[in-house]
């Protein structure tokens, strides 16, 4: 059921940025029990997710497939270096460029992971097509936000 938008645009149910904020914050939750079996947070899981589909990957492309910035990934791809699942090596052509590759564990990691999308989807009790549309809409503001930043 969809709430009418208060007449006060300052109401703060009237703000996407806290629907969407208080949405991640409650996803990122509700995936917690789910990811600590395999051993991994929920910054780690969306990193291994963009190595098992792309990998191997430069840092900065890491980071643009995760919307972060490069500072902020690379603590992340050390943690998951630590934790045997990832290498980084300096790319041949560029040594200012870091490669970042799965390791065989890390390779491995991704047949246990394959449950935690339909887990999920049981779990939040939604239809594929209503977290597709989530996902959609949540695509398009982020869409309009970097047309804007660009």
């Amino acid at each position: 059921m969809t709430t009418p938008a208060p007449a006060d645009p300052l109401a703060v149910e009237a703000q996407v940025c806290l629907a969407l904020s208080a949405a991640a914050r409650s996803l990122v939750g509700f995936y917690r029990p789910v990811l600590e079996p395999l051993g991994l947070t929920h910054p780690q899981y969306l990193a291994m997710l963009a190595l098992w589909q792309y990998a191997p990957l430069s840092l900065r492309d890491l980071a643009d497939h995760l919307h972060l910035e490069p500072a902020t990934t690379s603590p992340l791809v050390r943690r998951l270096e630590t934790l045997g699942l990832v290498t980084r090596t300096r790319a041949e052509d560029d040594e200012r460029a870091l490669r970042i590759d799965l390791t065989d564990a890390g390779r491995d990691l991704r047949a246990r992971a394959e449950q935690v999308p339909a887990t999920m989807v049981e779990r939040l009790g939604l239809t594929v097509e209503q977290i597709d549309e989530v996902r959609r809409a949540s695509q398009l503001v982020i869409d309009a936000c970097e047309r804007v930043r660009d």
